[in-house]
């Protein structure tokens, strides 16, 4: 018998060396969707540094370590929007596997996108130093400018649900 530390043991071989981690990195996002009859709600972006002054979905951010991408939904609804959303209403929609072409490693990026229709609360702005505006919108009429990727994946869930058609369940972007 060998101890769980021992070199050659499921132990000491079920993990990456840390010199793994450098050569690509990817940078793992939870998007939560509230809808409601054919609008969803979406927050005008501020002082992130990233695509401010565009509208974007309301409630996102990164998985954090230890975290699921649903628990990441559920936790950016409540910071972002002050609502709580019970992990089984919160619905898979699709990954988004996205890239900047040319761009570092770093800028792998893969999005777990999810609905919500139900909640409980009232959404607000719970951070307006990051969100100038918090509005519903219908998806035959949705705001510009909107996050490239997120209207990709809005555009996408439109077109699923005029047409009948299953929502993708792998989009990719910048490739």
């Amino acid at each position: 018998m060998t101890d769980a530390g021992t070199a050659g043991s499921p132990a000491a071989t079920d993990r990456y060396r840390e010199g793994d981690h450098e050569r690509f990195a990817l940078v793992p996002a939870a998007y939560l969707f509230l809808r409601r009859e054919g609008q969803v709600l979406l927050q005008l972006r501020q002082g992130t540094g990233y695509r401010d002054g565009f509208w974007a979905c309301a409630a996102a951010g990164h998985v954090e370590e230890g975290e699921s991408a649903i628990a990441a939904a559920v936790r950016e609804a409540r910071e972002e929007l002050g609502v709580e959303v019970a992990p089984d209403d919160v619905r898979p929609l699709t990954v988004l596997h996205r890239g900047e072409p040319g761009g570092p490693a770093i800028e792998q990026r893969v999005d777990f996108m999810f609905e919500a229709s139900r909640w409980t609360g009232t959404p607000t702005i719970q951070e307006p130093e990051k969100a100038a505006d918090l509005a519903w919108f219908p998806f035959v009429a949705l705001p510009e400018p909107l996050v490239p990727h997120e209207a990709a994946v809005l555009r996408a869930l439109h077109d699923a649900g005029r047409h009948g058609t299953e929502m993708p369940r792998l989009l990719t972007l910048g490739f």
